[in-house]
């Protein structure tokens, strides 16, 4: 397979100046860069660490419309998100697949009038709704009711979707590249300013220092938690949005039920938190709300967080859950706009555009707050904002049923794909192949290739990770070092031991040392 340098465009437009220059390779930015070069703009997109290293990694990993931000009157969003959960589904049924949650219903926390009312909104506010709708459950006879310690006799069901985030941004830049955007990683924005009608930036490849000026006609700050620091420190634009940062944390522990539901749980101070099944093995536990006010670069949980997650659970659930059960946990900065709410959990979830012209100067625009499941929709109001500076992306919006790399599964379906797998492959055992398809759903057979057997897949790393699947991953979705394969493309690092990462890792030094690149 060819290098991840040999996917590298170095200029999109030969020398010139790019339409747009987006910093950042989280959701927001990858999915704008998309939206963009599908509609015929040159398009280079800068992050300074690998694609989903930080917020759009370290969510709760779901595709809903946020049930509890009803109680803030966030209607539009719920309505929005409801009609992007139908969407999404659609455009990416490998990495995103419905999920039924309960929700005990406890007196201390809502009023049953209240749930009844949220899940009536949720399952009515959005048309067209493919999923099952909320039902009543009696826990003495349901199975959802058997994890539960038996203190609560009722609850609801209600329909969500569930998604593998960090591939959903590289399967948004994988299209993206596909239609002509330059997709740079481990490559930082250092300053930017205006030069005769546009940006002039320089850009710095973080492995070896060496920086190149560039020059576009849009800056797109989708810098995430670093979008006020890319606004005044590397831009000097003065904005009057404020980005509020707000860490949210999760644990993962030992598989607590049976079953493929979820379970949203209600704490006394009015907080929810979900226990989710997790890698078939696991229960993911999240999320928390804190405040924060440090830089948002490397983030980690604190114990009162632990405390806390295994708190909320061990009221619901027969068999508790004590910091000890935590297997690994995560955590990241949400960028949320500043609407200057008291409480961390209130701030909206809303996103806010600010486009800045300093009169009739190159543009910028900034995106404050969003959540991953309205990433796509962002990208054409973004665009939209746009289209008065650049004509090009005056083009009709494409992105909500064009699949994304991998989505096209066949009339059968996933269950179709993953035959389909097997049969070009029996060597690979069901499992391999369910999280192969999983994963990767049609380009799962690139990955096969020609083999025909186990030992043809080249060296094995654990839980089924070969030395082709490596290699098309660093050669397909920009995969430089052991943490980007095993927790953000491949998901496996709660299946290999160290020692099959010191392998892999050694594997990855010897078969792809980074490329040095040109500096101009």
């Amino acid at each position: 397979m060819a290098s991840m340098d040999e996917t590298f465009r170095p200029d999109p437009t030969g020398g010139g100046p790019v339409d747009l220059l987006v910093v950042g390779g989280g959701i927001n930015g990858t999915g704008i860069a998309r939206d963009a070069a599908g509609r015929g703009a040159s398009v280079l997109l800068v992050e300074q660490d690998d694609l989903a290293s930080h917020t759009s990694s370290a969510s709760t990993k779901l595709i809903h419309g946020g049930l509890r931000y009803l109680e803030y009157y966030e209607f539009r969003l719920v309505r929005e998100a409801l009609i992007e959960r139908e969407k999404l589904l659609r455009i990416a049924p490998h990495i995103i697949w419905p999920m039924r949650f309960v929700l005990p219903y406890t007196p201390q926390a809502r009023p049953a009038w209240m749930l009844r009312l949220g899940l009536f909104l949720y399952d009515h506010l959005a048309p067209n709704m493919t999923l099952p709708k909320c039902k009543s459950l009696d826990f003495r006879t349901s199975s959802a009711g058997r994890p539960l310690n038996g203190k609560l006799a009722r609850g609801f069901a209600y329909s969500d979707g569930w998604v593998q985030d960090s591939r959903l941004v590289v399967l948004n830049a994988m299209d993206a590249l596909a239609r002509g955007a330059d997709i740079r990683t481990r490559t930082r924005l250092v300053s930017a300013r205006r030069v005769d009608g546009m940006w002039e930036a320089a850009i710095e490849d973080v492995r070896t220092g060496g920086r190149t000026t560039v020059r576009a006609r849009v800056l797109v700050n989708a810098g995430g938690p670093w979008v006020s620091e890319v606004l005044r420190e590397r831009a000097h634009v003065n904005s009057t949005k404020q980005v509020r940062l707000v860490k949210g944390s999760h644990i993962v522990v030992p598989r607590l039920f049976d079953g493929p539901q979820a379970y949203i749980l209600q704490n006394p101070d009015k907080r929810i938190v979900f226990a989710i099944p997790y890698e078939q093995k696991f229960t993911l536990i999240g999320t928390t709300d804190v405040p924060w006010t440090q830089a948002p670069g490397h983030v980690e949980i604190s114990p009162e967080e632990i405390t806390y997650l295994c708190e909320s659970v061990s009221r619901y659930f027969t068999k508790p859950v004590t910091p000890d059960d935590v297997v690994w946990s995560y955590a990241g900065v949400r960028p949320l706009y500043d609407d200057a709410a008291a409480n961390a959990s209130a701030v909206t979830r809303d996103y806010v555009l600010d486009v800045d012209t300093q009169g009739d100067q190159a543009p910028m625009l900034s995106i404050f707050g969003g959540k991953i499941t309205t990433y796509r929709r962002l990208a054409e109001h973004a665009i939209e904002k746009l289209q008065p500076f650049l004509p090009v992306l005056r083009a009709p919006g494409w992105t909500a049923d064009r699949v994304l790399p991998g989505g096209n599964l066949g009339v059968d379906g996933f269950e179709g794909a993953v035959s389909r797998l097997a049969a070009q492959a029996p060597f690979l055992d069901a499992q391999l192949c369910w999280r192969l398809v999983r994963n990767y759903g049609s380009c799962a057979s690139e990955i096969v290739g020609d083999a025909r057997s186990m030992a043809d897949m080249g060296e094995q790393f654990g839980a089924g990770l070969s030395a082709r699947e490596v290699d098309y991953l660093v050669a397909r979705e920009w995969a430089q070092t052991t943490q980007d394969i095993l927790w953000r493309r491949s998901r496996l690092g709660l299946h290999v031991t160290d020692e099959d990462a010191a392998r892999l890792d050694a594997y990855l030094r010897d078969r792809h040392p980074v490329a040095t690149p040109a500096v101009s």
